[in-house]
């Protein structure tokens, strides 16, 4: 088994609270919903998209 190690940066970008505040400015500057969906990527756990999930378990928040 291969355990990943992020700096503490990364996972500071990698968060869901970056991920809701890159959604919450989104929302202001294109008054479009946004939505915050966890993914299985360990990279990318989080990541905001304008569309909804087809999957809503992966919903997270909607910032609307």
């Amino acid at each position: 088994m291969t355990i990943i190690s992020f700096s503490a940066r990364r996972t500071r970008l990698a968060s869901f609270e970056n991920a809701y505040a890159v959604a919450v400015q989104l929302r202001e500057t294109t008054g479009v919903d946004q939505f915050v969906v966890r993914t299985d990527n360990p990279i990318q756990p989080f990541r905001v998209s304008r569309h909804q999930p087809r999957h809503p378990e992966t919903v997270l928040a909607l910032v609307a």
